[in-house]
C-alpha cells in the first residue's frame, strides 16, 4: 500500500505540472498574453524556488504583448485620427499596468538560473502624451458638438456633456473651462416642457379635478433630460407643450335595484332508526342498533338592495412643438370609477344563507357620492397612466 502510494505521488505532481504548463500555453495560443501574463505570475509569486518554465512562459507572454500593443499604437498613430488618442492611452494603462504586475518579481531567475529578459519602457510618459492629447480631443470635439446644439440640436448638447464628463473622469479632473462648458451643454441639452390641462368636454369640472392632475408633480416626472413645468411665467419659452384635454365626462344616473330571493340548504336534523324489511329496528354485526341522519331542507327570505353610479372620463393627450405650434403626437387616455353597494336583509333560517348573502347582511343603503367628488376619484386613478405616457413618450426628445 505504501510502495504503491510512494509511486502515485509523483505521477499526480508530474501530471499536475503538465497541465499547468498546458493551460499556459492555451492562453499564448489564442493570443490572451495578459491570461497567460497572470496565471504565470500566479505561479511564481512568493515561491523561493521558481519554475523556469513558468519563468520563460511569463517572459514570452511579456514579449508579445507589449509587442503586439506597440505594433496597435504604431498604426493608430500613423493613421492620425485625433479620436484614436483615446484608445492609445487605453493600450498605455494597459502596458503600464502589466509593468507594474511584473515588477516584484524582478530580477527573475529560475531555480535552474535561467534569468529572463524584459524590455521595459518608459510607460508614464507615453500614457503622459497620450492623455494630453485625448482630452485635447475631446475637449475640442465636445466645443464642435456644443457649437450645433446652440443651432438647436439637444442630442449634440448631450453627446457634449457625456464626452466631458468622460474628460474629468478619465483624464483631468479640471481642465480648462470644463465645468463652464458641461453647464452649457446640461442647458442647451435639457428639453424644458409646459403640461396644461384643458376641459374639452360639456360638463363643468370641479375644481379640485386639475388640482388633482397637476400634483402628479415634477419629481414624477423630471428624468436626466426632461424638466417639466405646470405654469408659465412671462418671458419663459418651452421646447414642448403637453396638454391633457379633457374630451368626455359621462356620469350615469343613481340607480337603485331591489330584488328577492331564496336561500336554500339541506341540513342534518337529528337523526332515525333504520329498519328491516320486517319493521325492527336493523342491527349492526355488534348487534348495535343502526341509524341514519334526518335530512332537512331549510330557508331563508331575502330582499337584497343593490346602489350603482358610474363617472366615466376620457381625454387626449396631446404633444406640441411649442415654438411652431405644431401638433406631434395624440394618445387616448381614460378611466371609470364605479360606485356599488349592496343591502340585504332576510326572514326565515339564518343557517340557509350562502356565504356571499351573510357578507351583505346588515349593510345599510348608503348616500350616492357625488359628481364632482367621483370626477376628483377619475383624477387620481388617471394619474399613474398619464405619468407613464409622459415619461415613455419617444416624440419628446
Amino acid at each position: 500500500m505504501l510502495a504503491s502510494t510512494r509511486i502515485l505521488a509523483p505521477v499526480l505532481l508530474l501530471s499536475f505540472l503538465m497541465t499547468a504548463c498546458h493551460t499556459a500555453q492555451k492562453y499564448m495560443e489564442s493570443g490572451d498574453y495578459d491570461g497567460a501574463i497572470e496565471f504565470c505570475v500566479h505561479k511564481l509569486r512568493g515561491k523561493s524556488k521558481k519554475k523556469t518554465e513558468y519563468v520563460r512562459g511569463l517572459e514570452a507572454a511579456f514579449q508579445r504583448a507589449h509587442a503586439r500593443d506597440q505594433a496597435t499604437v504604431r498604426n493608430l498613430v500613423a493613421a492620425g485620427r485625433p479620436e484614436n488618442w483615446e484608445r492609445i492611452h487605453a493600450i498605455h494603462q494597459a502596458m503600464a499596468d502589466r509593468q507594474r504586475r511584473i515588477a516584484p518579481l524582478l530580477p527573475l531567475v529560475s531555480s535552474d538560473g535561467y534569468r529572463a529578459t524584459f524590455d521595459l519602457l518608459d510607460v508614464a510618459a507615453l500614457e503622459r502624451e497620450s492623455r494630453t492629447n485625448a482630452a485635447d480631443y475631446l475637449y475640442n470635439h465636445a466645443k464642435t458638438l456644443l457649437e450645433k446644439a446652440e443651432n438647436g440640436d439637444k442630442l449634440a448638447a448631450r453627446s457634449a456633456y457625456r464626452e466631458l464628463r468622460d474628460l474629468e473622469s478619465k483624464y483631468y479632473r479640471d481642465y480648462k473651462d470644463t465645468d463652464k462648458l458641461m453647464q452649457a451643454a446640461r442647458e442647451l441639452g435639457t428639453s424644458y416642457i409646459l403640461f396644461e390641462v384643458n376641459n374639452r368636454s360639456a360638463q363643468v369640472l370641479p375644481r379640485n379635478f386639475v388640482d388633482q392632475i397637476l400634483a402628479i408633480g415634477k419629481k414624477d416626472l423630471d428624468s436626466e433630460w426632461k424638466a417639466y413645468y405646470f405654469d408659465k411665467k412671462p418671458g419663459e419659452t418651452f421646447d414642448y407643450r403637453v396638454v391633457f384635454n379633457v374630451s368626455d365626462v359621462d356620469i350615469s344616473p343613481e340607480r337603485v335595484h331591489e330584488r328577492a330571493y331564496v336561500d336554500e340548504k339541506e341540513i342534518r336534523d337529528g337523526w332515525d332508526y333504520v329498519l328491516d324489511a320486517k319493521g325492527n329496528v336493523l342491527k349492526d354485526s355488534l348487534g348495535n342498533d343502526v341509524k341514519k341522519p334526518r335530512m332537512v331542507c331549510i330557508r331563508a327570505n331575502v330582499i337584497e338592495v343593490y346602489q350603482t353610479k358610474a363617472a366615466r372620463l376620457t381625454g387626449r393627450v396631446e404633444v406640441y412643438d411649442a415654438q411652431q405650434n405644431t401638433l406631434l403626437d395624440s394618445r387616448q387616455l381614460g378611466t371609470e370609477i364605479l360606485f356599488e353597494n349592496y343591502a340585504s336583509t332576510y326572514t326565515g333560517d339564518k343557517r340557509a344563507l350562502s356565504d356571499d348573502t351573510k357578507r351583505r347582511i346588515g349593510n345599510a343603503p348608503q348616500p350616492f357620492p357625488r359628481n364632482e367628488d367621483m370626477l376628483v376619484q377619475a383624477a387620481e386613478r388617471l394619474k399613474p397612466d398619464l405619468k407613464k405616457e409622459l415619461r415613455s413618450n419617444r416624440v419628446i426628445l
